[in-house]
């Protein structure tokens, strides 16, 4: 049932409200602004009928400082002042009505149920909204691809557990985020988190990190040192890259997750742990045990339950909603930028195969919004790596839907590597063959069968496609399964990568 506060100094007034009112709500009353103050302060209220003539403070002063306490219930102001200005001024101030006395009991009570039924349609909005954020989020984790819905459902039943995670998936794909959601979502939310990814230390570093060491254990440790292991205690630890370790590293490990205790190098207390882990890595550990390189028994104890994150081309229908957050966050953190991606960014993004993952797609918008000038990213604001590889995926489309010959397809793709090769080497001609791997003469044969040349200050180039070829004109290209020493690469030349 529906909580309504009556503010009104006049009890006879109070009391018929009370009686209107029966049976449909429950009413609670104040004769004054501080007493209506008390009663928002211990009871949730979902309408106010307030006075405007109040002893002390008017009826008016309270609208503010519910304002300034978050959102507002829908207020009715009542008074015996018919001045209009009056209503305007209870209007501006978030007053949802105006009733004037004496009022009509029925025109009241038929006024309030359609407020309180707005409340209950704004609520409703609210929690639908909630719910809609929930499904796109967990955590840091966004997403609404089955694929990532289903890891959700996963981390939000694993993180209640005090079961060993190992989450599998490549670089990128946010398998740190996972496990700051399987801690914040979890009864160790409360201890510290902590992190240490294995492939960035070195190895003659790696045991102090994890297990600490004790002064003079070594050469420079002038003082004691916690490892990451003893200051996760009563948390989690996360190690990122896990498979990266040592055998010697290893088999410490082991011990530690077996006997929850620890020895610091160089000391010989056993220090007692209570930490949950979280392994990572891109690697496939099974491969690595079957070969030797990692211990099957600590394999087995860090993978009590494996999660396997998907890569972002499994969940392209993700991928405008990850734009939509890394382009508010890149905003927010240059202070300017674009406010929104172009249809053709979208679609070059939903074409590319994103090796990198989303750690890949962030960086690209954080370069972006760097670096752009408008309000719309266009395409002209990416790499040009990845304009080119939505290019060489045009025109896989195009012929696959017969829109072009595979003649012409191969002479594009051909002139858009010579072109961006020229102009990463800013048309230096020796230096982009050592690019393609090809000779200066060839690629000079190349360039003048496409009619690429520099134009103004060596900052663009026109390419002809194959197709735009005159028929009689000579053609410079090498018959098929002839070679020369000239055609060939040259001796040491530079691979381009990625060609």
């Amino acid at each position: 049932m529906p909580c309504v506060l009556v503010v009104d100094d006049e009890p006879g007034v109070r009391e018929s409200l009370r009686m209107l009112l029966k049976g449909e709500c429950d009413v609670v009353v104040a004769g004054s602004v501080d007493q209506a103050l008390d009663v928002l302060a211990r009871t949730p209220v979902d309408l106010i009928l307030l006075d405007l003539v109040l002893p002390g403070r008017s009826g008016l002063s309270l609208l503010p400082e519910l304002a300034e306490r978050g959102p507002l219930p829908p207020v009715v102001v009542l008074s015996a002042t018919r001045t209009v200005a009056t209503a305007v001024e209870a209007m501006k101030l978030g007053a949802a009505d105006y009733v004037t006395k004496p009022f009509e009991p029925g025109a009241l009570r038929i006024k309030l149920q359609r407020l309180l039924a707005g409340r209950d349609l704004e609520r409703e909005v609210l929690r639908l909204r909630d719910e809609i954020q929930r499904r796109t989020r967990l955590g840091h984790l966004v997403g609404r691809s089955d694929v990532m819905q289903e890891v959700f459902r996963t981390v939000e039943r694993l993180a209640i557990s005090k079961a060993n995670v190992l989450i599998t998936g490549e670089s990128g794909t946010g398998k740190e985020l996972v496990a700051r959601a399987l801690h914040e979502l979890g009864p160790r939310s409360s201890g510290p988190f902590v992190a240490l990814n294995c492939a960035a230390i070195p190895d003659t570093l790696i045991e102090s990190e994890l297990f600490g060491h004790e002064r003079g254990a070594f050469t420079d440790a002038r003082d004691r040192r916690i490892g990451r292991l003893e200051a996760a205690h009563g948390g989690t630890l996360f190690l990122d890259e896990v498979g990266e370790l040592s055998g010697a590293v290893q088999a410490k490990l082991l011990r530690a997750l077996q006997e929850r205790s620890i020895e610091r190098l160089g000391g010989t207390a056993s220090v007692p742990i209570d930490v949950r882990f979280v392994a990572a890595t891109n690697r496939e550990l099974e491969r690595e045990v079957a070969a030797g390189r990692f211990r099957s028994d600590l394999y087995y104890r860090i993978h009590v339950v494996g999660l396997a994150l998907p890569p972002l081309r499994e969940r392209r229908e993700d991928i405008r909603l990850l734009c939509e957050e890394f382009l508010a966050r890149a905003q927010v953190e240059a202070g300017r930028g674009p406010t929104r991606v172009s249809p053709s960014v979208l679609a070059a993004f939903e074409r590319y195969s994103w090796p990198g993952n989303v750690r890949e797609l962030e960086n690209v918008i954080e370069r972006a919004v760097a670096l752009a000038e408008g309000d719309v990213l266009q395409l002209d604001d990416l790499p040009r790596n990845l304009v080119h590889s939505d290019r060489v995926g045009q025109l896989h489309e195009e012929v696959r839907r017969g829109q072009i010959g595979l003649e012409d397809a191969v002479g594009r793709f051909e002139s858009a590597l010579l072109l961006e090769a020229l102009e990463r080497s800013a048309w230096n001609q020796t230096r982009a063959a050592e690019l393609l791997g090809i000779t200066r003469r060839l690629l000079k044969l190349k360039m003048d069968r496409f009619g690429l040349q520099p134009q103004g200050p060596l900052v663009a180039a026109t390419a002809v496609p194959v197709g735009a070829l005159r028929p009689n004109e000579p053609s410079t290209s090498v018959p098929a399964g002839t070679t020369s020493e000239s055609d060939s690469a040259s001796p040491g030349s530079a691979r381009w990568p990625g060609l």
